[in-house]
């Protein structure tokens, strides 16, 4: 018998490493867990970088939405809005697959989060998610595609208050004034404006694992070169995979600091890191795949002319640039020891990212298994 178990333990130790070893640090936190699912909020302790103190609804029940409708004003029971807008934490998952068309921006209230492990969930073809002025949100393993400006009219944000809106941009997810956010393992594309912003005063934000493709401007970290207010902003950009078909932003950084870590870069049609406005940028172990035009080349593109842009801090370390890609740095790089203390996570060499990122966007789980 102990012959037995001992044959089948390493077994299970064979099929299970190549797993382990190809996962980054978020993912080996939970995904090895076959019982993961009657343990989700555990997820809320495996963030990394500036938005890992993001609890989302750790502290709160399990919300099932049932139903894909959608009501901006009077949301009901079991449908996505009427979860969001609850003023107490949720942790909210679906009872099945679903496609949700918002007749309006979804309003996000603090203390949610929104986990799709165990259904295909897509919110796609209308209005999609603002997180404004709350904190505590994590939005993981949906897909967001395909969003429409919202127009002007009420939506509720919280079970007593109903405001006007004035309509969204069409961004997939838009973060004003908002901290301790984590988007993680998510797909985007196809929006019409941004796929995800992060402005007005916006910090301690992590974006993760995530499958970005077939969009013109992906991501902008900052409202616009005035906005003082976003000089404090801390985002953290690690294990994503940025597809076919991106153009640029990915990100622009206006102001603020932001972490790139780890991610892959797959032919940018424009450029891939942008910036203005005196931007901190620490670009640490991607994997730059320069597009074949060979006026495209450089990954950095510098959006301000007139200012003493050699003051501008764009670092650049354990990158690998393939395909005759190049970063042209504009600092020494002293400034990110304290960022770097702040976030306290271990970047790899760009060379493992394609392991790092093999599974980015939402995963295929199921219960009982690892997922």
């Amino acid at each position: 018998m102990a012959t037995f178990f001992s044959t089948v333990s390493l077994l299970f130790a064979i099929i299970i490493s190549p797993l382990v070893e190809s996962q980054n640090p978020i993912d080996s936190c939970w995904r090895t867990n076959p019982k993961w699912d009657s343990n989700r909020r555990a997820l809320a302790g495996c963030a990394l970088g500036f938005g890992k103190y993001a609890a989302g609804g750790k502290d709160g029940s399990i919300y099932v939405v049932t139903s894909s409708e959608d009501d901006p004003e009077n949301p009901r029971p079991g449908t996505l809005r009427h979860a969001v807008i609850q003023s107490d934490p949720l942790w909210i998952t679906f009872a099945g697959d679903m496609s949700i068309v918002l007749k309006n921006e979804l309003i996000m209230n603090s203390g949610k989060t929104i986990d799709g492990r165990g259904a295909q969930v897509e919110i796609a073809n209308g209005p999609c998610i603002t997180i404004q002025h709350v904190s505590h949100v994590i939005i993981h393993g949906i897909s967001i595609h395909h969003c429409k400006p919202g127009k002007s009219g009420l939506v509720r944000s919280s079970p007593d208050h109903i405001g006007r809106r004035g309509g969204s941009d069409g961004d997939a997810i838009s973060v004003f004034n908002s901290s301790n956010v984590w988007i993680d393992h998510c797909y985007f594309s196809r929006s019409e404006d941004g796929l995800i912003d992060v402005v007005l005063g916006s910090t301690a934000v992590t974006i993760s694992n995530n499958y970005f493709t077939q969009h013109h401007k992906v991501m902008l970290l900052g409202h616009n070169d005035n906005s003082e207010v976003d000089e404090s902003m801390k985002v953290t950009i690690a294990f994503n995979y940025f597809g076919s078909g991106l153009s640029e932003r990915i990100p622009r950084v206006r102001r603020g600091f932001a972490h790139v870590a780890n991610n892959r870069y797959n032919k940018w049609l424009k450029y891939a890191l942008g910036g203005s406005a005196d931007p901190t940028i620490f670009s640490e172990g991607n994997y730059f795949l320069a597009p074949d035009d060979p006026s495209k080349k450089q990954v950095t593109k510098r959006l301000e002319s007139g200012s003493d842009r050699k003051s501008w801090k764009w670092i650049s370390s354990k990158d690998v640039l393939l395909n005759g890609a190049y970063f042209e740095p504009s600092s020494n790089g002293a400034v990110m020891s304290l960022y770097v203390k702040e976030e306290d996570f271990s970047v790899y060499d760009g060379s493992l990212v394609p392991n790092l990122t093999s599974s980015a966007g939402p995963l295929s789980c199921y219960s009982g298994k690892i997922c």
